[in-house]
């Protein structure tokens, strides 16, 4: 971990120093996370690479546009990043759009709606892993946008590389109909995530801060691979 000095000033508050002390005890643990991070990106990728070749003709072929879908996201240290996920919208959707999507989104492609379904869509952040930018488990990356509207105790998931998977990201897992059901409440659909479903996944993703541990990680990894199979 960084020294206290050396983390970005708009982290640099009461609520995140809570946080950081407690990482400060767990340094051997954040070792082995990273440790079990490389290792298994690695194993991954070798393992579905021929399924993932599949999965890139499938979308080349159902649309227009590249294959990956490379974004500017946030993790650790408010660090940018481009996150590498399979192309599920038409192209340049983001410029069309909310930042998020909505249940029955027209901007999402035939075969973008089936890996959708089963997060197929997410494997290639095993790239993004390797390279240091991601976990397995964490708090799931935001947009700079909304990284901006966090509280300064919100700010303490920034103290761990964002994950692809977490128990916040679990629970909502069908984000898009939750936010279906309030954004009559707001005055777009970015206003629903950011007033109404951010907040509820941040208490999740800082009780993970404050609770880590590598067999925990574990467990996340494999109840979200049995919810996979389940969908």
């Amino acid at each position: 971990m960084r020294k206290w000095d050396d983390l970005p000033k708009s982290m640099r508050n009461d609520e995140v120093k809570k946080y950081y002390d407690i990482l400060q005890h767990k340094k051997m643990s954040l070792l082995f996370k990273r440790l079990f991070d490389i290792v298994f990106s690695v194993i991954g990728l070798i393992l579905s690479l021929p399924f993932l070749l599949i999965v890139a003709i499938a979308v080349k072929i159902d649309s227009n546009g590249p294959v990956f879908y490379r974004q500017e996201r946030v993790t650790r240290y408010d660090k940018l990043f481009k996150i590498y996920k399979f192309r599920t919208m038409i192209q340049d959707a983001d410029k069309v759009g909310a930042l998020v999507t909505s249940k029955n989104d027209k901007r999402i492609t035939r075969v973008g709606r089936v890996i959708r379904k089963i997060r197929l869509d997410e494997v290639p952040q095993l790239i993004n892993i390797l390279k240091g930018e991601m976990s397995f488990v964490g708090t799931r990356p935001e947009v700079k946008k909304y990284v901006d509207k966090y509280t300064d105790e919100m700010k303490a998931t920034l103290l761990m590389r964002a994950g692809v998977t977490s128990e916040a990201s679990m629970k909502y897992k069908d984000e898009d109909e939750m936010l279906n059901k309030c954004v009559k409440k707001y005055k777009s659909i970015d206003q629903a995530y950011i007033e109404e479903i951010l907040p509820q996944k941040m208490i999740l993703n800082i009780k993970y801060i404050e609770k880590f541990n590598l067999l925990a990680d574990v467990g996340t990894m494999l109840k979200t691979a049995a919810n996979m199979f389940r969908r």
